[in-house]
């Protein structure tokens, strides 16, 4: 057997993030060979899309915009022909009525009523003429842009289900990084002007025909045909190292039949993980300070569990998806798969509404079995005014940990003892949201895994410090005269 004597790049997880960085190193570079090691069943991460009798389903939706150069040109580099462009169509119910969103003038006057459309604007004025001198929170954050009365109908409540803590206690510079530049001056003057410069309000968007999976599975071929690896049902157990110098990692793998996990230990040159630092810090072996693990151990996570309903007849509603303010249920956001891509369902006289909760691990909703899950859903798809529950004929349940990471008090400083740390090691980076514990879309963390792949291959980049402006957020404002290079990209937070 001929010896394979490529560098060895061990890749931690198999998501948007870690796909990327092998993909990156292939394409530029003859010499590597990254062998990627994931934990779980299927590539994608929480990008991955899941099947259940045929249906295909999002982990939350994920449309493909960016305006980064270098992934649009990967997406279509991989994908090709297998995009479609999807109008796009999402509305917020709040007080038993539904909302345009983007705003719509008209619509926001008939809805809200002029008295309270009044004591809006009269409480934005307020704050424009005696804001919070120092912005510490997402609430003053919040209420500096928009006023206390629109922070109350809107923000308040439904930032407290998606997170499971008063807003208060999330810091600035996640509202700073998630609505950058959006105010409620701008948001009418959209509405009156038919403007845009949002990019993440955006009229229509691409998306794989079969969901964003089909890009990851996609990339596994690629990297695969180049003699890569990717190992599926392999998690990092622990990370050896040497000082500053990772040696190898060990694997537990599980096996489809059912049979006992095996451990193996895998060496390599260079690593890049996208694991979730927490994680990551606790296989260290050797363990890293006892003041990184304590670091390490402040860093806390939302949950996530989707619980996918089939009816028996289609497009119980057009948007794309919905956002839940009403705390009269338990569901966040809703998605209607069909309106994203028809090739996502089996049969087209039936839909497949995906409805996501926003939980913590072992708390009463990810603890309730998959019945009582199903029961919930349907029940609450029928007090929206949806869809009756006796038309829902299927389901299936995913529950995804680690979703999001949170912006609480004690994230910031614990990331920077979190991050000095890692940039001691010598030929270990990490990547990714959960990788760099930062609430990004999926373009951000593709950008800093090629930044990786390509500081393996001899260039000088900062992964901790690429723009997170890149990644268009949810009402994000684009700045439109120069193109996006990648001197932009690196431009520090």
């Amino acid at each position: 057997m001929q010896q394979d004597n490529r560098s060895a790049v061990v890749v931690i997880g198999g998501g948007p993030a870690g796909l990327t960085a092998a993909y990156e190193l292939q394409k530029r570079s003859s010499r590597h060979r990254p062998l990627v090691f994931e934990a779980d069943k299927i590539v994608g991460g929480i990008a991955r899309t899941e099947s259940h009798n045929g249906y295909r389903f999002d982990i939350g939706g994920h449309r493909f915009f960016t305006k980064v150069s270098e992934v649009e040109d990967m997406w279509h580099e991989v994908l090709g022909g297998d995009f479609i462009t999807v109008p796009r169509l999402s509305r917020i119910y709040y007080r038993d009525k539904f909302y345009d969103y983007p705003l719509k003038l008209i619509n926001a006057l008939v809805n809200i009523g002029p008295y309270e459309s009044m004591r809006i604007l009269l409480s934005y004025f307020k704050w424009q003429v005696r804001p919070y001198r120092k912005e510490e929170n997402f609430e003053e954050w919040v209420i500096n842009r928009f006023g206390g009365r629109l922070y109350m109908h809107f923000f308040r409540s439904y930032t407290q289900k998606v997170w499971g803590i008063n807003p208060k206690e999330i810091r600035a510079d996640w509202a700073a990084q998630r609505i950058k530049n959006l105010s409620l001056f701008k948001a009418v003057w959209n509405a009156i002007s038919g403007a845009n410069d949002t990019a993440s309000l955006i009229e229509e968007f691409e998306y794989p025909r079969l969901g964003p999976g089909m890009m990851w599975e996609k990339v596994t071929e690629l990297v695969e045909e180049k003699g890569g690896e990717v190992n599926l049902r392999s998690e990092v157990v622990k990370v050896n190292r040497d000082g500053n110098h990772v040696t190898s990692i060990d694997v537990r793998q599980w096996h489809e039949d059912g049979s006992a996990p095996t451990e193996s230990r895998v060496e390599g040159d260079h690593f890049v993980n996208s694991m979730a630092l927490r994680e990551l810090i606790h296989a260290f072996d050797p363990p890293p300070p006892p003041e990184v693990i304590e670091a390490a151990d402040k860093l806390k996570y939302r949950d996530f569990l989707i619980v996918t309903l089939v009816l028996d007849h289609a497009d119980p509603f057009r948007d794309n998806w919905i956002y839940i303010h009403s705390p009269n249920v338990k569901v966040g956001r809703i998605q209607n798969f069909r309106a994203w891509s028809k090739e996502m369902l089996p049969d087209q006289n039936t839909a497949s509404i995906g409805m996501e909760y926003f939980c913590q691990k072992g708390d009463g909703l990810w603890n309730m079995s998959d019945e009582d899950l199903r029961a919930l859903a349907s029940q609450e798809l029928e007090t929206l005014g949806l869809a009756k529950k006796e038309h829902v004929i299927d389901a299936a349940i995913i529950r995804q940990p680690k979703a999001y990471p949170v912006y609480d008090g004690e994230y910031r400083e614990a990331l920077d003892v979190l991050e000095e740390w890692i940039l001691s090691l010598d030929n270990f980076q990490t990547v990714g949201r959960n990788g760099l514990h930062r609430y990004n879309n999926q373009d951000h963390s593709m950008l800093s895994a090629m930044l990786a792949a390509r500081n393996i291959l001899g260039e000088n980049h900062d992964v901790w410090t690429v723009n997170v402006e890149r990644s268009y957020h949810e009402e994000f404002e684009v700045k439109k005269p120069a193109k996006p290079s990648m001197k932009t990209a690196l431009a520090a937070e």
